[in-house]
Formats: C-alpha cells, structure tokens, sequence
C-alpha cells in the first residue's frame, strides 16, 4: 500500500540539525517508489524534503548523478543537507511548474518546452558517461522487460513462456546494446513531463535520476517522446526526433531511429510490467487505466522492421482482448 503522507518522525530533529528548526512541513508528493517528498516552509523561503526509506532505497545514487549533472551545467536540486542514515535530503525547491499542467494550461507552447527537452539531451548526449555509472547492458534490459512476462501476462490471465519471449528480444536489441556500449552516455532513465520543471530562468529541473545509467541517447529520448503520463501525438515526436538528430550531429539518422523503436519497445512493455507490478503489489489502483496509451506506444513501435521478431512473439501469444482498452477491462472487471 501506498505510505501515508506523514513526515518522518526524524524530520523535524533534521531539519533543527541543518537550521531549518521550526520549519513547517507540508505533504507534497509521492511516486511510483517508497520515496516521500514534503516542501518545509520557513517564513519566505522553502525547500523540498526527501524521505527516503533506507530499508528500501539508497541516497548515494541520487547525489551521485546530481553531482554529475550539476557538474555539466545541468539544472538538478541542489542538495542542502543529508542525513543517509535516516533517508532524509533536503533539496533546493523548484516550486510547482512542472511540464505536464503547465502544457495543460498552455498547450500551444507543447513545440517550445518539447524543443527544450529535446536540447537538454543533446547537450547530456554531448559527453561520454561517468565512468561510476553502470553500463545499461542485456542483463539489465532483460530483467526489466521480463516484468511484462512476470506481472502483466497473469494479471490478464496468459501463462507466458519466457524463455521465447527473450529470444525475441535477443534478435531485436543486438545493435542497439552493441551501440550503447561503444560510446555510452548518461541515461537518466525516467525523463518525461512529470519529471521536468519549467523554472523561472527558462532552464528545466530535472527530477527522479537516480536511476542513471550509462547507455544509448534514444533511450531518455523515447522516455519523452512516448510518456507513459501524457499524449504525444505521432506529429510532435517525428518533429522532436528531427531536432534531436540535428542537434546531436546523428551521421546515421535510419539507424539510430531502428533504435529508437528498439528501445521505445522495451521501455513501453517494461512499464506495463511494472505499472501492473505497482497495482497488484504495491496497492496503486491508478495505474492500469495509462495501459491504452502505452499499447499505442508499442503498436507504433512495431511498425518498424527491427522489431518484427517481438512483434511476431507478440502477435502470437497476446491476443487483441489483452491489449488497450480491453486489458483494462480484463484486468478491473
């Protein structure tokens, strides 16, 4: 079940420690993890709370690629204060303008804040990885997108085989790994609209990286073009993609939209795994309702050629019922 939006009973012994004593702390935010996000308020300023479980995650990661990020100009938080042993961060405020509701209040400046996305990970794209950051190699990816086999399939009542599943896979995602592993760059792996905030300057903050890994660039850049959250019409992300690949300098733009799809793929069935994994388990009943639009996703991921063996599999043992609007039906009653 999802953790209640309390404060840690530590917080306020924290916040004292690092000269926020008497602070007021106010419920902010949760996500799809076990971490907690609050915003203390002292007066006129304010700062964002991290409460971050260490039975359940580790803050190294989240100030190691912030590190990274702000070395190479980048718009993180800022760390204030940490306490790791407890789970507490203190965080520069970015206040409230997130990508999505602001482009719910202003669509017609989607091409604008979707170009400056865009450029963000041509700059990030621009450097080789830290060299701490793991590579985002076949172990990885197959574990993720066995999420699909493991939590999806049951929920809509399939027994599927694995084994074949990932031999499809296998004959897909060769060059895409061959490729990010010859010149890897920081993936920082959750980069969609929820994650990104308009800031008054005009920079966006980036949010929910502690994932990163070194990879291929198409991966953060599917997380964009094809949110999980939020529509993006076929007509933005062919034009956003045709940015990205001049901005980049991309010399072999076919290739690199082969693994474009590759990757879009993979992300799209893992995150129906998962988005299955975070109702069933963790007690998150809203997730199952983004399925229609991430089977969208991944219908127009199988248009491409590179992907025909998973499309193949995909076609032969998840019938139409169990896809979209109908695997919502079967899966809520």
């Amino acid at each position: 079940m999802a953790a209640p939006m309390i404060p840690p009973a530590a917080a306020p012994e924290f916040l004292v420690k690092h000269g926020w004593g008497g602070a007021e702390i106010r419920p902010l935010a949760g996500d799809a993890s076990f971490r907690r996000y609050f915003r203390v308020h002292r007066g006129a300023e304010s700062a964002v709370l991290m409460d971050a479980p260490p039975e359940h995650e580790d803050l190294g990661p989240f100030l190691s690629v912030a590190g990274h990020l702000l070395e190479r100009g980048f718009a993180p938080p800022r760390p204030l204060a940490v306490d790791r042993e407890k789970g507490l961060l203190l965080l520069q405020d970015f206040g409230d303008e997130k990508m999505t509701p602001l482009l719910a209040r202003e669509p017609d400046r989607e091409r604008e804040v979707y170009a400056r996305a865009v450029d963000v990970l041509a700059r990030l794209a621009a450097a080789p990885a830290p060299s701490d950051l793991p590579l985002y190699d076949e172990e990885s990816m197959a574990r993720e997108v066995l999420l699909f086999t493991d939590w999806y399939g049951p929920a809509v009542g399939l027994d599927l085989d694995p084994d074949s599943f990932l031999a499809a896979w296998r004959q897909a995602w060769g060059d895409v790994l061959r490729a990010a592993e010859a010149e890897p760059v920081m993936v920082l792996r959750d980069y969609h609209a929820d994650n990104l905030m308009v800031l008054p300057n005009g920079d966006l903050g980036l949010l929910d990286f502690q994932d990163a890994l070194a990879g291929h660039p198409a991966y953060d850049l599917v997380s964009l073009l094809q949110d999980a959250r939020r529509d993006v019409s076929p007509e933005l992300e062919t034009a956003m993609l045709e940015r990205y690949i001049t901005a980049a300098g991309i010399d072999d733009p076919a290739r690199f939209r082969a693994d474009y799809e590759v990757l879009g793929a993979q992300r799209n069935v893992k995150i129906l795994g998962i988005f299955t994994r975070l109702w069933k388990r963790d007690g998150k009943p809203a997730y199952p309702a983004m399925h229609p639009r991430i089977w969208t996703y991944v219908d127009r991921n199988f248009r491409h050629p590179a992907l025909a063996p998973v499309k193949e599999w995909f076609d032969a043992h998840v019938p139409p019922e169990c896809r979209g609007d109908a695997c919502v039906r079967a899966m809520l009653g």
